[in-house]
């Protein structure tokens, strides 16, 4: 009896067991759901958030910042402000020279002063009517540039030397020495004299030096420059300036070339001097400055001088410091320039009109006739003597040139093509 009564406890304690479980189970179950409808929930919220946040940054860039970039960049604009450099950390090339004694005392041995003297009439009946010989003294400058085994190469302008009866050299001990052309170029306005190494003392020897040559093509519009010569004869003397302009096309005694335009003062007498760069070297040859009527030394405008590149006739110089002769030609023409204006008023082309013709001359030798007029040279419109010039400064003697010109033919011009052989 008591046996069942045993098992049956056990088995309602059994049911019980059953039921308590059963029963958190189920509330596991429900804790569970509880939780993911939570987590749902959250995840929703997250969603909804970036959702938010990103329809928000879509409405900024596209009505916004527009507005923001634009205000931005107006203010800005309105607040533009200079850029400064500290001047301890610029660079000094290129600018305007202040102390140039080192470098003067330098090169100016290699600096001379160049006299002339050329037999002139006292006149109308000639030097000599008085029974005496008349001078004219010139004075220029000049640059050592070489040394042979017997002589000494001294660089300066043609105008300097040319025609000259009698030449001489001063050096920086104030010794003068007799100097001969060696070689001239009137087209290019340089000439190479020479003084004999038999004449020089050993003390003058020892007082001068060689110029250094520069590279003129590297020159730039500021550039700081030296000019160094003896102006008006006084003696050496030094002016410094800035490069004002390059490949300015300067004209004398008919002939066109390309030169540095200088600030620096270039004096009578300057001529045939140093232009240097602020190292020292030798860019230019000083040449010539405008005054109030033409190219001359003794000139009313200030401030426009002007010196022929080096880098322009370093073979040249070559050429002539060797003996041999400036091969240069001409066409043996004199005339002027018809400009599209006079052209249209007086019914003539344009171009350069033949109005004299030299004896024996290229042109002399062709079918060039006075009152040509040369519109082309090797295809190239003529609009100046330089567009003639500039052709005929890179041909030599026995080259050929073609020519377009307009001639008379009853009432109006024709035209037609030559070939003139230079000469």
């Amino acid at each position: 009896m008591s046996k069942d009564l045993e098992e049956q406890e056990e088995k309602i304690q059994n049911k019980e067991t059953s039921l308590n479980e059963s029963m958190i189970l189920e509330d596991n179950k429900k804790e569970k759901r509880k939780k993911s409808k939570s987590s749902q929930k959250i995840w929703i919220f997250i969603c909804i958030f970036i959702f938010i946040i990103v329809l928000s940054v879509i409405i900024f860039f596209k009505f916004f910042y527009p507005k923001l970039n634009s205000y931005l960049e107006t203010k800005a604009k309105n607040n533009i402000e200079l850029k400064y450099t500290e001047t301890t950390s610029t660079k000094n090339d290129g600018i305007y020279i202040t102390d140039v004694s080192e470098v003067v005392e330098n090169v100016m041995p290699s600096i001379v002063a160049i006299t002339s003297k050329t037999l002139i009439s006292a006149g109308r009946f000639g030097p000599n009517f008085f029974g005496e010989e008349q001078y004219a003294e010139g004075a220029g400058s000049g640059i050592i540039i070489s040394k042979s085994d017997a002589e000494l190469m001294i660089l300066t302008n043609n105008h300097v030397v040319e025609g000259a009866n009698e030449l001489s050299v001063q050096f920086i001990n104030e010794k003068s020495f007799d100097a001969k052309i060696v070689g001239t170029s009137e087209r290019k306005d340089i000439a190479v004299i020479s003084v004999s190494l038999n004449d020089i003392d050993s003390e003058t020897l020892e007082a001068i030096k060689i110029a250094t040559m520069g590279d003129s093509t590297k020159l730039k519009v500021g550039n700081g420059i030296i000019a160094i010569g003896n102006a008006l004869g006084y003696g050496q003397s030094v002016t410094t300036g800035v490069v004002s302009a390059l490949d300015r096309e300067v004209s004398i005694d008919n002939y066109s070339n390309k030169m540095i335009q200088l600030d620096a003062a270039i004096n009578g007498g300057n001529s045939g001097g140093a232009l240097l760069n602020s190292n020292g070297e030798v860019v230019g040859i000083n040449s010539a400055k405008y005054s109030s009527n033409a190219m001359d030394s003794s000139a009313s405008i200030e401030g426009m001088g002007f010196a022929i590149p080096i880098s322009d006739v370093s073979d040249l110089i070559t050429t002539l410091m060797n003996g041999e002769n400036d091969e240069g030609v001409t066409l043996g023409v004199e005339g002027y320039i018809i400009s599209d204006n006079n052209s249209y008023y007086y019914n003539m082309p344009s171009g350069f009109y033949i109005s004299k013709i030299t004896s024996g001359s290229s042109a002399d030798k062709s079918e060039l006739e006075i009152g040509n007029i040369i519109t082309k040279i090797e295809d190239n419109e003529v609009a100046s003597l330089s567009d003639i010039q500039d052709v005929l400064n890179k041909l030599n003697k026995g080259d050929k040139v073609d020519l377009t010109i307009s001639y008379i033919n009853g009432r109006e011009y024709k035209e037609k093509d030559i070939t003139v052989t230079l000469s």
